[in-house]
């Protein structure tokens, strides 16, 4: 009897059941914790989703089965709550003043999302259906949330595969974004000095949520839960009455949601969805939808360059993507290595708030549509 139960007790450990797939899983989430620990790329994103990947390929732990404890966390995705509460706490914390100091950078945030559209053609050529093809579309916008969103509305079986190409493209951008900057504008063009932005008045800064929540829900009524979440956080933020609720949304509410969906999009790479030639085939398009967004935000900075009378830096139109704010860093990062009396990052700011704007845009579009 002994034997028997030491026999049993083997045959069930995670050692004896762990197979090639789950290995090589395992060595995925270690890349991704990784680079989240030692090179710090999204650390509050990449940590908790590489950890979330280890554990729902540690076998036999039925981590993600139905009644496991993840699995119930997982509801929060599946049901598309995590993401408008990530854009509520974006939302506060983010200024919306450049976006209504130059309203012309809306058009460098449209500009960038002309890579969700490319991409989203070259899906369709590689055989994904149409709604697959606009899930993986959407990360060219680089916004983690959105992805996640319309992953699980249209895609939901490629919902790892999507998100963790999404977040892992948005750690990347100080790699990724530089060289295409630089090989699409000349040195000139990233020497040009802005004017300061004009002061914007609280009235303004009250007003705006407001009206684009109307203006945005009314043209695409599926887009309310991104737009309405983000625009509330902001008014939280500028209405100057709810300190409270807006400190609230742009700490610990958002800390616990990004542990929640770090983790259960993590543990839907397991290994026998995520190790599929549909995989590199994502991860290769999210690269293209990535580099296209970015060119396109740069190219449409460079007409703006010239209608200006050079009074326009090209360099912020690639901040147009939705890397909230590190586009915009990489943007000043860049703008200051040609120049060093340049600062672009409040500049850059505009058409980075106008990306998230456009990229729940242009996921309402495709909800839309395919949904």
């Amino acid at each position: 009897m002994i034997l028997e139960a030491l026999e049993k007790l083997i045959s069930q450990t995670g050692y004896v059941n762990l197979g090639l797939g789950e290995a090589a899983m395992l060595l995925i989430s270690f890349i991704l914790i990784y680079l989240a620990v030692v090179k710090k790329y999204e650390p509050l994103l990449l940590l908790p989703i590489g950890f979330g990947v280890m554990l729902t390929n540690l076998p036999a732990t039925g981590i993600m089965d139905p009644g496991g404890f993840l699995y119930h966390l997982y509801q929060g995705i599946d049901l598309a709550i995590y993401p408008p509460l990530i854009f509520l706490g974006v939302g506060a914390m983010t200024d919306f003043g450049p976006l209504i100091a130059n309203p012309k950078t809306l058009l460098l945030g449209a500009a960038a999302q002309f890579g969700i559209f490319v991409t989203f053609i070259g899906a369709l050529f590689l055989g994904f259906t149409p709604a697959e093809s606009g899930a993986i579309g959407i990360i060219g916008g680089a916004d983690g949330p959105t992805a996640i969103f319309l992953a699980s509305h249209l895609a939901p079986d490629l919902l790892g595969t999507i998100a963790i190409a999404a977040y892992s493209y948005m750690a990347l951008v100080p790699i990724i974004q530089p060289p295409i900057m630089k090989a699409l504008t000349t040195q000139k063009e990233r020497e040009v000095v802005m004017e300061q932005l004009r002061p914007v008045s609280k009235r303004e800064k009250v007003v705006f949520p407001v009206a684009v929540s109307v203006v945005v829900i009314l043209m695409l009524p599926v887009a309310a839960p991104l737009i309405g979440m983000l625009m509330l956080g902001n008014l939280l933020r500028e209405s100057g009455v709810t300190e409270r609720l807006s400190d609230t949304a742009q700490n610990a509410l958002i800390n616990i949601v990004t542990i929640f969906l770090g983790l259960t999009v993590g543990a839907t790479a397991k290994a026998a969805i995520f190790l599929t030639w549909s995989t590199i085939g994502i991860i290769v398009l999210g690269l293209v939808a990535f580099a296209v967004g970015t060119a396109a935000g740069v190219l449409i900075g460079k007409i703006m360059y010239k209608f200006s009378g050079g009074k326009v830096n090209p360099l912020i139109g690639a901040a147009g993507v939705s890397a909230v704010p590190m586009a915009a860093r990489v943007v000043q990062g860049v703008g200051a290595e040609a120049n060093p009396k340049n600062f672009l990052l409040m500049h850059a700011m505009g058409p980075n708030v106008a990306g998230v704007i456009g990229s729940a845009v242009a996921a309402g579009i495709l909800l839309t549509i395919f949904g």
